[in-house]
């Protein structure tokens, strides 16, 4: 039995697959960005551009290049909730990309309309790396020199 890959401490079996697969609603815009994550990861374009508001949503989504996701850490919500029209999720993305270690920070903005969440756009904030000595932002419980800063 293993756990959901963006972080929310649910079984994989119970949690943004289920959203994913079109079996259950993402309730808050927070499962909606955790359910993206996940799929980013899958490579499930067809679940993006579907979670995706139609009035910022890209013609193309290109998933070409090969990305290790790690980690996803939601840094605050603000509404998002049930009976919010919108609402926003700050959070931060641990990823390799070419070998390479890296992080993006987003603020990310929801809208809540035919019943559903959507993701309509993020503004991009400044990603602190971590420090050689801090624990690894990928959850493996090493020092960052150690695992993905190697």
């Amino acid at each position: 039995m293993s756990f959901c890959k963006c972080g929310s401490g649910i079984i994989e079996a119970d949690c943004c697959i289920k959203i994913i697969q079109g079996k259950l609603k993402a309730a808050t815009a927070e499962a909606l960005m955790r359910s993206r994550y996940c799929a980013y990861g899958l490579g499930d374009v067809g679940y993006l551009r579907a979670s995706w508001h139609h009035s910022t949503r890209p013609a193309e989504i290109d998933l070409s290049e090969p990305v290790e996701w790690l980690a996803l850490h939601i840094n605050h919500t603000r509404a998002g909730v049930a009976g919010d029209k919108e609402g926003w999720v700050e959070f931060t993305v641990s990823y390799k990309a070419a070998g390479h270690f890296a992080q993006m920070h987003e603020l990310s903005y929801f809208v809540f309309e035919q019943g559903r969440w959507f993701y309509v756009d993020g503004e991009m904030l400044a990603a602190d790396m971590p420090g050689r000595n801090t624990q690894c932002p990928c959850g493996s419980g090493l020092k960052f020199k150690r695992c993905c800063g190697a």
